[in-house]
């Protein structure tokens, strides 16, 4: 990488870099995320847990219920509370980084915007990303490289 990625919280208790780019950025409108960040959505980049490397301080996990049943573990500073990823359904390899936590958010624009069948109403998509009611088909959209990525981490995380 050319520039550094780097991120933390929002008292500066906690700090990142990333070891590479989110392999997928998504917008998400769905309503669990809307409540969960107390805005009308969040920008989560998809990236290997691996690749997030913690420079200070360290996260808590809290747990969040969902729609779907699935847990949702957000780490968060404890000082601040801000939430810096998410791992959705406990799988431990694979990391919802929140964009905005990033020290150069602009840097990485949504691929797609999802959910938005829950979007709210005087929120307008216009041009750019890709809009989805629900999700999209990973393999039609994401980058080889990046599909090749995902499931190499995969791969590592199975026993």
């Amino acid at each position: 990488m050319d520039k550094t990625i780097a991120g933390g919280c929002f008292c500066g208790r906690i700090r990142y870099r990333l070891k590479r780019r989110p392999m997928f950025v998504n917008c998400c409108h769905c309503t669990d995320c809307q409540r969960q960040v107390g805005s009308a959505f969040v920008v989560n980049g998809v990236i290997e847990r691996e690749n997030i490397e913690l420079t200070a301080g360290e996260p808590i996990v809290v747990t969040l219920p969902t729609e779907s049943g699935r847990p949702h573990d957000v780490y968060r500073c404890g000082e601040c509370q801000t939430a810096l990823w998410s791992d959705y359904g406990r799988r431990g390899w694979l990391a919802f980084l929140r964009i905005a936590s990033l020290d150069r958010p602009s840097d990485f624009p949504p691929d797609a915007h999802i959910f938005t069948r829950s979007k709210v109403s005087w929120l307008s998509l216009q041009g750019g990303a890709p809009v989805f009611d629900i999700y999209y088909d990973m393999a039609a959209l994401w980058p080889a490289e990046s599909l090749a990525r995902r499931q190499a981490a995969e791969a590592r995380a199975k026993p």
